[in-house]
């Protein structure tokens, strides 16, 4: 299973992105997504998730009401549309897939198993 994130960028504090994960494996439907950030010198963090169907999702509360998870089945790709970004929001974000069949959503990144190269995200004040 690969992942493979895109979407990152500089953007000014205010502003908005909305980071793509595409997934290649036909069984994408069936696993819940997970989207985490690691900042310089701190350590990883969760972000958002979606469960298999895309009618839970789950959020940090840094990031609630200002990020939206989605994902589009069809297209085996997780979204992560990214508004209001403050300079606190400035990481390298990584997205991460649950094992096939684990289609709940979790907060605790040791229970995804495939995990994406990560784009950074860099936000100026």
């Amino acid at each position: 299973v690969q992942l493979q994130a895109s979407g990152g960028g500089l953007v000014q504090a205010g502003g908005s992105l909305r980071l793509s994960c595409a997934v290649s494996e036909r069984t994408f439907g069936s696993r819940a997504m997970g989207w985490f950030r690691q900042a310089p010198g701190k350590e990883r963090e969760f972000v958002a998730a979606i469960n298999w169907s895309g009618s839970t999702t789950n959020y940090a509360d840094s990031v609630k009401g200002r990020f939206t998870i989605s994902r589009d089945n069809a297209k085996n790709t997780v979204y992560l549309q990214m508004n209001n970004l403050k300079p606190e929001d400035t990481a390298v974000y990584y997205c991460a897939a649950r094992s096939r069949g684990e289609g709940a959503t979790t907060t605790m990144g040791s229970l995804y198993a495939y995990w994406g190269q990560g784009t950074l995200v860099t936000v100026s004040s």
